[in-house]
């Protein structure tokens, strides 16, 4: 006799869809229109209407271990088409968002981030204390009368002291997440081939946004998303040429506006600014197209926006303004820097680490002579 196979619906996990903006799952009534209209989902395996379903009963299991609620890229086109307005865009947002907390290791930090409409003022306060702090615990909290540079007030040991351990934390603590999401799925869907030589075009993918681009709803966040995610790549390749540049190069700093280094970092600011401007913009006109803000987008957007901020901030400040003033700024953009750290497996930025993986995953589960499916296709009904 077959078994039959068992339903463990989860009315925990419905209620808590509905309070981070998934409530609106309830209106599907499986038309598949979300579905049809989604030009970022393979033919062979659609989305997001049997994930629609899976939310409406609360079946997490079933969520979690489908990584196609991560290649959701909230583009909202089947938002915008959806006849009832059950907002499926949101829905799978939301569905993210339970699960980046579920994985997170340890859990009480994922509860902590994951609560950001009212841990937020802890959450962005505290590692600006904890700098203050240390500053003053090593005699470096001064205010100097002049500036040349920031390594006066706070060396470059402290900062290695701080951001190395913490860097090496996020890894793990992401490494333990992806291992456990990562085992979901191949529990789901048997994988072949190499990890190394899918990421490869998965990374050049993500270098052009090229899914993203075939969004129509979202395109208005699409230069925005760029932008700023090369602002950071290239502020973080300047940060490591900037460590090779003093302990190898033996440079003095601060560099010369005309040095190549500095002039990289000057224009990755210059990217995440006009990144930055463009996403807020668009959030606060709404013109970024449909979609609801939740607390969880909202804290991230301010911490990345806070950020740019106050690193311009402190550098102008150096420059051009008092040296007391500037010194603040630094202690504040040192706490916020801190803080993109240390919630990056916990906040709306692991998005960037679990889609990847199920861009991979995608990848190495097709069947041998499959590409990977290409964006744009038409589909007029659902398999």
């Amino acid at each position: 006799m077959a078994s039959v196979p068992l339903v463990l619906p989860s009315p925990a996990f419905r209620r808590e869809l509905a309070r981070r903006g998934g409530a609106t799952a309830s209106r599907c009534y499986q038309c598949a229109t979300c579905s049809a209209v989604c030009e970022l989902a393979p033919s062979d395996a659609p989305f997001p209407r049997r994930q629609m379903l899976s939310a409406q009963w609360g079946l997490a299991e079933n969520l979690a271990a489908d990584p196609a609620v991560w290649l959701c890229h909230q583009c909202n086109d089947c938002s915008l088409r959806c006849p009832r307005d059950a907002r499926p865009g949101d829905v799978l947002q939301a569905v993210r968002s339970v699960l980046v907390e579920r994985l997170a290791f340890p859990a009480f930090l994922g509860r902590f981030v994951a609560r950001a409409a009212t841990t937020a003022p802890l959450l962005l306060l505290l590692p600006v204390l904890f700098w203050a702090a240390l500053l003053a615990a090593t005699s470096h909290l001064t205010f100097p009368s002049t500036l040349t540079a920031f390594e006066e007030v706070v060396p470059h040991a402290l900062i290695y002291a701080v951001f190395f351990p913490v860097a090496a934390w996020v890894v793990l603590a992401s490494w333990v997440s992806g291992r456990r999401l990562w085992a979901l799925w191949g529990a789901a869907t048997p994988r072949s081939g190499s990890f190394w030589q899918s990421l490869l075009p998965v990374a050049a993918e993500i270098a052009g946004h090229k899914r993203f681009r075939s969004c129509h709803a979202a395109h208005p966040r699409f230069t925005g998303h760029l932008l700023l995610f090369w602002g950071f790549v290239g502020a973080a390749v300047t940060s490591g040429l900037l460590i090779v540049g003093i302990y190898v190069q033996g440079l003095a700093m601060p560099l010369a506006l005309s040095h190549p280094y500095k002039i990289l970092g000057n224009l990755s600011a210059v990217l995440l600014v006009v990144g930055g401007v463009l996403l807020v913009a668009g959030r606060l006109s709404g013109s970024n197209g449909p979609g609801t803000s939740t607390a969880f987008d909202t804290y991230f957007l301010t911490v990345v926006s806070l950020v740019i901020l106050t690193g311009v901030l402190s550098e102008v400040g150096r420059l051009f303004l008092s040296p007391a003033f500037a010194v603040s700024l630094y202690i504040v953009h040192l706490g916020v820097v801190l803080n993109l750290f240390l919630t990056l497996p916990y906040s709306k930025f692991a998005h960037l680490f679990y889609r990847s993986l199920a861009m991979v995953h995608q990848r190495m589960a097709a069947p041998p002579d499959a590409a990977a499916p290409p964006a744009g296709r038409d589909r007029l009904q659902e398999t």
